[in-house]
């Protein structure tokens, strides 16, 4: 189905004639898919990897653990980036250059290479220091304690974690200060459990992961992406009336992912959750907050989905926690804040941490057969404004093609679910 309903340059998106009820086929999860493949290779298997997402960053890991190419070129994946940073380091004799859009030669790496090189690793910079390209020699690490910041990307972490088990001996990573996105580094220890290593905390701030080889099974069920969900929780959110559903297979309560935190935070947006063995149904209860406050620190990927809600429902909101979003695919605090003053919002930033809405508006609001939303080469910006129409009669995304990074049949189920697409 990839890629059946494709779209560049401006797309025109108008909403349903009739109530939202479908059910939504969801990618695989693009987070577990990428630990998969990472952990499939250390362990040395050639075993396949089942259920695999199809989005253009797995794709990107997949190609390049496959071809393992003298110059490995990730685009715009930053776990790409970063986890294969890590495994080419702890892969001896083996020499790789690996680059990247010209975004992702802009991302800071410095952390992890700095990291890496504390325990062995003969990496360098090929052009400017502390970013990407970088050119990797891989050897047989010893190993040892790492002193890592906790709140730098929960990436670099994992990104340590996984080639623990192939270390001399071992891992312990002690991790100072805060920690941001906890679920994603104990999504990282489940998964390397799974496949036979021995990971796990040793006290609040501290890592273990001893020197013990994976054994790669093939029959492990990598379940449906939450992140990719969100954005069916806000159209539910957004639709009129009172009898929007859709079915999402795929999906569990006990989920690994840390993002299926959304089904708590739509609980606040008037969406409610239930399941059968096989999926989620995700439906309005007309539950609505007057405001809406959370620290969002675990789950940073869903604020772009969170704020365009709550700002469409006209729920006065603060949301702290994403001191990350600055060094995503691009700015996104900088981008919510321009494409959301189109629609006539005035959203403000607290430091480089926190977004809020006190329910200012802006007279400058453009009409909305004519406001158009940028996305910045960011997949979540396109996700997140799409239901927008919802509520306006229409929008239009630029560069719609951005959402192959993680969703590619994502206007494709848009279609299905009776929204009219237009490419213009």
């Amino acid at each position: 189905m990839r890629n059946f309903y494709s779209y560049d340059g401006k797309l025109r998106i108008l909403p349903p004639d009739n109530r939202i009820k479908k059910g939504i086929m969801l990618p695989f999860s693009k987070s577990i898919s990428n630990r998969v493949l990472i952990i499939r290779a250390l362990s040395g298997s050639s075993l396949p990897v089942l259920r695999v997402s199809d989005c253009d960053d797995s794709r990107v890991v997949e190609e390049a653990l496959r071809d393992m190419p003298e110059v490995i070129d990730v685009k715009a994946a930053g776990t790409a980036m970063r986890f294969l940073t890590a495994m080419l380091s702890a892969m001896a004799g083996e020499t790789h250059v690996i680059t990247g859009t010209e975004r992702m030669r802009n991302r800071p790496i410095g952390v992890l290479v700095d990291a890496l090189r504390s325990i062995g690793a003969e990496i360098d910079y090929e052009q400017q220091e502390g970013y990407p390209p970088l050119r990797i020699t891989g050897k047989r690490l010893v190993g040892g304690r790492v002193t890592l910041r906790g709140n730098v990307s929960s990436q670099y972490i994992s990104a340590l974690l996984m080639i623990g088990p192939t270390l001399q001996d071992g891992l312990v990573l002690e991790l100072t200060g805060g920690i941001i996105s906890r679920p994603y580094i104990d999504m990282t220890l489940a998964l390397m459990c799974g496949f036979g290593a021995k990971a796990y905390w040793l006290s609040e701030s501290e890592i273990r992961v001893e020197a013990q080889p994976y054994v790669f099974t093939p029959d492990y069920t990598i379940e449906s992406d939450w992140s990719a969900a969100s954005y069916w929780y806000e159209m539910v959110a957004l639709c009129g009336g009172s009898e929007a559903m859709v079915a999402l297979p795929g999906l569990w309560p006990d989920s690994i992912q840390g993002d299926s935190v959304v089904r708590e935070l739509f609980a606040d947006l008037g969406v409610g959750t239930t399941f059968d063995e096989r999926r989620a149904y995700v439906f309005k209860t007309g539950h609505v907050v007057r405001r809406f406050e959370r620290d969002m620190n675990d789950c940073p990927d869903l604020a772009q989905t969170v704020v365009v809600t709550c700002c469409m429902l006209g729920v006065p909101f603060r949301i702290g926690g994403l001191q990350t979003l600055r060094i995503k695919e691009t700015d996104r605090l900088a981008a919510l804040q321009n494409e959301l003053l189109k629609l006539g919002f005035v959203v403000g930033v607290d430091g480089d941490h926190t977004l809020y809405w006190e329910g200012e508006m802006s007279a400058v609001a453009g009409h909305p057969q004519d406001v158009v939303i940028d996305t910045y080469d960011d997949h979540r910006m396109a996700m997140a404004f799409a239901p927008v129409a919802l509520k306006r009669g229409c929008i239009i995304i630029n560069n719609p093609e951005v959402v192959d990074k993680s969703y590619p049949d994502f206007w494709y189920w848009l279609f299905v679910a009776g929204f009219k697409l237009a490419q213009l």
